[in-house]
C-alpha cells in the first residue's frame, strides 16, 4: 500500500477579503516592520519581554488593556511626554501635566534636603484611579537619562510589581526616540533598542515594551516579537551559519 506524499504547497490562507491582498503589498508601504518568529524552547511563565510592534500604546492602555505603565518624568516640563497625554486622555485622572510637573519639582527639592546621597533615579507613583503610572524621575540638573539610570529605576520597578497581582498586567515605553525624556548612551548616542530590552530584563522586568513610531520603518531588517532574541541571532554574530 503507498502512503501518499505530503504537499510542500504552503496552506491556502487569505489575510483579506476582495483584492486587497493585492493592493497592499507590504514594500509599497515606507512604515512596516518584518516580524520573524519568537524564540521557541520549553514554556515557562516569566521568561520573557514581549515586543509590541505597530500598536498603538495610548488606545491599548485607555482600552483597559494594562493597570499600570511605566514612563520617564522630569522637575522642568512634561507637556510633551506620554504622561502628559495619560493625564489628559484617562477620563478618571486628576492628574495634568502642570501638576505632575509641579509634584516632581516638590519631589526633587526635598530629596536634595533630605536625601542628598541617595542613588537616583527614583520611580514617582501617580494614580490616575483607572491605571496606575511607574514614572523614572530624571536625574536633576540632566536633560536626560541614561543606560545605568534605566538599569536602576527599573529594578526599583520589578521590586514595585512584586507580589502585586492588582498592578499587572504591566506596559512600558522603550525610552528612545522620546521628546521629553531622552535615553542617552556612551558617546551622546541613543542605545540600541537591543541594548534597552537587555537592560529591562536584566533588572528583572517582564512586561511588554512598546516601539516608537520611528522604529516601524526598518521593513528591511528582521525583528522579533519577544526578548530574549533566539540563540542563532547570537551566532550569526559570532560568525556561525
Amino acid at each position: 500500500m503507498n502512503t501518499p506524499s505530503r504537499s510542500t504547497q504552503p496552506p491556502a490562507i487569505r489575510l483579506y477579503d476582495g483584492d486587497a491582498e493585492a493592493l497592499l503589498a507590504a514594500d509599497t508601504s515606507p512604515d512596516r516592520i518584518s516580524l520573524f518568529p519568537g524564540a521557541g524552547g520549553k514554556l515557562a511563565p516569566g521568561q520573557r519581554l514581549r515586543i509590541l510592534w505597530g500598536q498603538d500604546m495610548l488606545r491599548d492602555i485607555l482600552d483597559g488593556r494594562y493597570r499600570t505603565v511605566v514612563c520617564g518624568v522630569n522637575d522642568h516640563d512634561n507637556s510633551h511626554g506620554i504622561i502628559a497625554q495619560l493625564c489628559e486622555l484617562v477620563a478618571t485622572s486628576q492628574w495634568s501635566a502642570r501638576s505632575v510637573t509641579s509634584y516632581a519639582k516638590l519631589f526633587q527639592e526635598s530629596v536634595s534636603v533630605h536625601a542628598a546621597h541617595d542613588r537616583e533615579p527614583y520611580v514617582l507613583k501617580f494614580d490616575l484611579d483607572s491605571v496606575l503610572i511607574l514614572a523614572l524621575m530624571r536625574p536633576r540638573g540632566r536633560d536626560h537619562f541614561t543606560p545605568d539610570d534605566l538599569s536602576r529605576g527599573f529594578i526599583t520597578v520589578t521590586k514595585m510589581l512584586a507580589d502585586r497581582r492588582d498592578r499587572l498586567p504591566v506596559c512600558s515605553v522603550s525610552f528612545l526616540n522620546a521628546r521629553a525624556n531622552k535615553l542617552v548612551g556612551p558617546g551622546g548616542q541613543e542605545p540600541s533598542f537591543e541594548s534597552v530590552l537587555k537592560t529591562m530584563y536584566h533588572a528583572g522586568f517582564r512586561g511588554d515594551v512598546y516601539t516608537s513610531p520611528a522604529m516601524w520603518k526598518f521593513g528591511h531588517v528582521g525583528v522579533f516579537p519577544s526578548y530574549p532574541f533566539p540563540e542563532g541571532v547570537e551566532r550569526m554574530r559570532a560568525g556561525s551559519s
